[in-house]
């Protein structure tokens, strides 16, 4: 028995180093403070240890972490806590690294398009982030926001217009995302 459980940590122990950056950058494009994206992976991963048997032994375990991840995200929307995506004091912040094929991360002027990412509303935002800066399909992301594929692809489109109409923005997003 000790030994399933030291193999059930060790391999929980190794999903959790080879997803951190990711995990985090998707925090981070939530919540939009290093932090906040920080309590917010640390209480998934609280909430996927103690579950791990199941998670572990599902399709794609880090689907189903992605999940728990949005409805913690959603409960604490909920609770109408303020978020901002950049913090007024943002010295001493570590810095994403982009992934070497992210577009967006190549924009001249990442900083105006995470400001502008900050004023969709929660579910925009959420769509906007799974689908373009994570790159999954609209039925994952459908299973992540734990809603209908139609529900995605109107958040997603309603978010992108929302970002096309900002001026300086419109050739970022037509260009460095999907269209």
């Amino acid at each position: 028995m000790g030994d399933r459980k030291q193999a059930r940590d060790e391999e929980f122990q190794h999903f959790v180093v080879g997803r951190w950056p990711r995990l985090m950058r998707t925090a981070f494009l939530l919540t939009g403070e290093q932090h906040a994206a920080e309590d917010l992976v640390q209480t998934t991963l609280e909430q996927v240890f103690v579950a791990w048997r199941r998670v572990g032994s599902a399709d794609d375990p880090e689907a189903y972490v992605r999940r728990v991840m949005i409805n913690a995200h959603s409960r604490r929307h909920r609770r109408r806590l303020k978020e901002f995506l950049a913090p007024k004091d943002d010295t001493g912040l570590t810095r994403e690294l982009p992934d070497s094929g992210d577009r967006i991360a190549q924009a001249d002027d990442r900083g105006a398009l995470l400001k502008a990412l900050a004023e969709l509303p929660p579910r925009q935002r959420e769509a906007v982030v799974l689908r373009y800066w994570e790159d999954l399909s609209e039925t994952r992301a459908a299973e992540a926001m734990g809603c209908s594929v139609g529900s995605v692809k109107s958040n997603a489109a309603k978010g992108i217009a929302k970002l096309r109409a900002i001026p300086g923005l419109a050739d970022l997003v037509t260009n460095g995302g999907r269209n």
